[in-house]
């Protein structure tokens, strides 16, 4: 009975420890919101920016609701991943064929000081034309990184040059501007063109 006793008082104990503990740490553990898992202290995708793009046009985040749309960062000079994004995002976009019109995909540079308009002009025909490059001044870079929540940053080389490292995912936004996932250009191309189906088709 003695033993019972003492079982009792200690279990008692650990259900008030890990009560007093969701109690202090409930605003930055995970909940749920009808059958998808939200994360409270997720930093919040689609904020409002306000960029050129490289035909003249002034784009903005109320100039692209209404259409869904996917979102990458990069830059002119980049060696590698950018160009490779592009070409992946243009061949999808072909196969795709007409339910490419019904989205948008914006190219967004992170190196304002050489991509200029002119030279993103020159490096965007070697892509499908229905993808715009965005550029902005430097404070409008940045308010468009945090309206992803991306991150950039200015990385010195060799011989008194620089390259960026920068987010390199591709994110997916619905009609609304609302952030619905990420594509991802190593998964298999099949989930990769099922991810934008799902999104002109306004599924999660």
């Amino acid at each position: 009975m003695k033993r019972l006793r003492i079982f009792q008082i200690v279990l008692w104990c650990l259900v008030a420890i890990v009560g007093a503990g969701l109690l202090v740490f409930g605003n930055v553990l995970p909940f749920r919101s009808g059958n998808q898992v939200v994360d409270a202290s997720a930093p919040v995708i689609g904020k409002p920016f306000e960029l050129v793009s490289h035909k003249g046009e002034v784009i903005n985040n109320a100039a692209l609701k209404g259409r869904p749309y996917l979102a990458f960062f990069g830059f002119t000079h980049c060696p590698d991943i950018c160009p490779t994004t592009l070409f992946e995002l243009t061949d999808l976009m072909t196969e795709l064929g007409p339910l490419a019109d019904k989205f948008n995909v914006a190219f967004i540079s992170v190196d304002p000081e050489r991509d200029t308009q002119d030279l993103l002009k020159e490096y965007m025909t070697s892509f499908d034309p229905r993808i715009m490059a965005l550029r902005g001044n430097p404070h409008q870079t940045e308010v468009a990184l945090k309206a992803f929540a991306a991150y950039a940053k200015r990385v010195p080389t060799e011989g008194g040059n620089y390259t960026m490292d920068h987010t390199a995912g591709v994110y997916l936004m619905d009609a609304n501007g609302t952030f619905k996932g990420t594509l991802d250009m190593h998964e298999p191309r099949e989930t990769r063109l099922h991810k934008i189906r799902n999104l002109v088709a306004g599924m999660s």
